[in-house]
């Protein structure tokens, strides 16, 4: 027993096991306890600690040192998320002022004085500003967005300038991030400044709670699909967030009007708010809003149980607002509008988006025009009951009016379209008309209209009765065009549009006849001969009558084209050899999507053409093979292809993000530099 009590445990332990008689013979043999002690000897005795310890010693920890303790495991990760930045701030002001008085008593502070206050005398305030000033930027999405990815996140870019921007995108219905994940970045990212949370179903006001305690500088806020936020979150981050810029709030059925009344008050530098699909979201809050946040310049509401004293507000309030968009407010009436304008508190207003609102008729639109003397940009959509006599009412006062955009208004007829170009001729840049019903195609008179020099860009797209007639009179009015827009016309020719492309005088840089199913090889060789000095972009997808006869002409003299569409046209493996000719040619975007009568020909050509590419569409060339396309995807290093065929059914290449400009063609996905494609 003495043997037993005394064990130290360095040697192996035996203990005789005594078996009793039975049909084998006795067995006596040694049980080793080595293995099982040496077991327990190889777990760190520091887990052993309760969390409190760990907290404590964790720390104390210099921060590369504490960020390779989160390296362990999760429970480490999740002890080291959690140390806010007072804490450690406490820790090292303490080991800084002890060091300091046992080096020198006599430079110690005097009483009262803040551990910041010593940081800034001893200079070792680099670090702090460092981190206060990053700008890292950081973005989860779908299952990726975790707790334990936050924490991480946490705890990594402390040490690399701290972290600016956060964008998170949850996956519906079953969110990873929670409350947990949203307080570590709270204590660990005191630096951040942008926060976007889109789709995220589990979180609740106290993420925001900590967010504002712990992230007071920050600017922007992005809540998108957030069930549980509520106007008591909100609130917090109007309190403690007084640097906010940027407010946007989709489908968070829980924000009510406190809120925004709240950030009216305490947020004096708030300059965007974008409120949609608000339930509780009224008169009050939209009145408190506006009117107490004086900073306001860019507004937009949607889809908001708000009346005609809302907007009769902003009309009065909104003296700094330049951009305006109101969607989707069916409880809003002509006398709102009316209000809005006749109260001429948006004189800085410069541009005006008014969609799906049965208020803005011609009355209100004409006392828009009135209020708003500086309004430089309108876009209406879907506001059926403008009409030529609203319209022509508003060119007349609006007299800085340079972009028109109209959908879907159908009363508007040519007539209306006549009056804004006469009336606006001197000042209008940009003229746009979507869907617009109402337009027919009607002999007029265009010697008796004034030419308008001042439009630079005209698009008129699937208007179904807008034809070759109109489109003559458009060659009259607008000979300073740059940018043309054509797009599903089917109902023009050539006699209509060449009178127009003849007549031009500035030089057209952007062409888009994407859909004009009647124009063939005439049009496409006037535009190469009068226009190819100054033509960058030219789109003819589904003019299934251009053949290769117009490729030596855009080949010879396109000499700026940058960006060429050719889908769905005749085009076959002669007219890509004769665009390789071209010696000057220095394409960067080309779609041949849907030109079946290119073959595996054509590959010497597209290896030519593809020493400037940056992009080269093949969907459904089902003459391709896969083997031709593995052998451009060798040559062609540094062009992005797409190539879709029956035996191949999914490919897609991405060798270099395309910078610089944005790319037209709409096979190339904008501002974005992967995409993915799918049958």
């Amino acid at each position: 027993m003495p043997t037993l009590v005394n064990y130290s445990g360095d040697d192996d332990f035996y203990v005789d096991i005594y078996c009793p008689p039975s049909k084998r013979s006795k067995i006596s043999a040694p049980f080793t306890l080595g293995e099982s002690l040496s077991r327990q000897e190889q777990v760190p005795s520091i887990n052993i600690l309760p969390d409190e310890c760990l907290f404590e010693i964790f720390r104390r920890l210099p921060g590369l040192e504490r960020s390779s303790c989160a390296c362990v495991s999760k429970h480490w990760l999740m002890l080291v998320s959690s140390i806010s930045k007072t804490d450690i701030c406490r820790t090292t002001c303490s080991m800084s002022l002890k060091a300091k008085e046992d080096a020198d008593p006599s430079s110690m502070p005097k009483s009262g004085m803040s551990c910041n206050d010593v940081d800034m005398v001893s200079g070792d305030n680099e670090d702090a500003e460092v981190e206060c000033n990053g700008h890292l930027t950081r973005c989860l999405e779908g299952k990726k967005a975790t707790d334990v990815r936050l924490a991480a996140m946490a705890v990594g870019t402390a040490n690399l300038g701290g972290l600016g921007k956060l964008l998170i995108k949850g996956c519906k219905p079953i969110s990873g991030v929670t409350d947990l994940g949203m307080s570590a970045i709270a204590r660990g990212c005191s630096s951040l400044r942008d926060l976007s949370l889109w789709n995220i179903a589990s979180i609740t006001d106290e993420s925001l709670i900590q967010i504002a305690r712990g992230c007071s500088m920050l600017e922007k806020l992005d809540l998108s699909h957030c069930p549980l936020i509520s106007s008591k979150g909100l609130i917090a981050i109007a309190k403690s967030c007084p640097n906010l810029t940027y407010l946007s709030i989709e489908a968070c059925p829980m924000v009510g009007n406190e809120s925004l009344q709240t950030m009216g008050k305490g947020c004096p530098k708030l300059q965007s708010i974008s409120i949609i699909d608000c339930p509780l979201v009224g008169d009050n809050g939209i009145a408190g809003l506006v009117s107490s946040a004086t900073a306001l310049r860019r507004v937009k509401l949607q889809k908001l149980n708000i009346s005609d004293f809302s907007v009769a507000v902003i009309g009065h309030y909104g003296k700094a607002i330049t951009n305006l968009s109101l969607s989707s407010l069916h409880n809003v009436s002509e006398k709102g509008f009316w209000v809005m304008g006749n109260a001429k508190g948006l004189q800085a207003l410069s541009s005006l988006t008014v969609t799906s609102c049965g208020g803005m008729t011609d009355m209100s639109l004409e006392s828009m025009g009135i209020g708003c003397s500086n309004l430089r940009q309108l876009f209406l959509s879907r506001c059926w009951f403008v009409s030529d006599n609203g319209l022509a009412a508003f060119c007349k006062v609006a007299g800085h009016l340079e972009s028109l955009h109209l959908e879907e208004c159908n009363r508007i007829t040519q007539v209306g379209i006549v009056s804004v170009v006469s009336n606006c001729r001197g000042k209008l840049k940009s003229l746009a008309l979507v869907k617009c019903r109402g337009i027919k195609d009607v002999d007029m008179d265009a010697c008796a209209l004034s030419p308008c020099t001042s439009l630079r860009s005209l698009t008129i797209r699937n208007c179904p009765g807008f034809g070759s007639s109109s489109l003559a009179m458009v060659g009259k009015v607008c000979p300073q065009l740059e940018n043309l827009d054509l797009s599903g016309l089917i109902g023009i020719t050539d006699s209509g549009l060449l009178p127009v492309i003849e007549g031009n005088e500035a030089g057209l840089v952007k062409v888009n006849l994407s859909g004009c199913l009647n124009l063939t090889d005439e049009v496409v060789l006037a535009i190469s001969r009068l226009h190819g000095e100054t033509l960058e972009v030219l789109n003819l997808d589904g003019c299934r009558k251009v053949t290769d006869l117009s490729l030596p002409a855009i080949a010879d003299c396109c000499l700026f084209l940058r960006d060429l569409d050719l889908s769905n046209c005749a085009i076959s493996d002669t007219g890509i050899a004769a665009l390789a000719d071209g010696e000057e040619l220095h394409l960067q975007v080309l779609s041949l999507s849907g030109c079946s009568k290119i073959s595996n020909r054509s590959l010497p050509f597209l290896t030519k053409l593809g020493m400037t590419l940056l992009g080269l569409n093949l969907l459904d060339c089902r003459s391709i093979s896969s083997s031709t396309v593995d052998s451009l995807m060798g040559r062609l290093w540094r062009c992005d292809i797409l190539f879709h065929n029956l035996k191949r059914p999914v490919l897609t290449v991405l060798h270099l993000p395309v910078v610089g400009r944005s790319l037209s063609s709409p096979w190339f996905p904008k501002n974005k530099l992967t995409w993915s494609w799918s049958q």
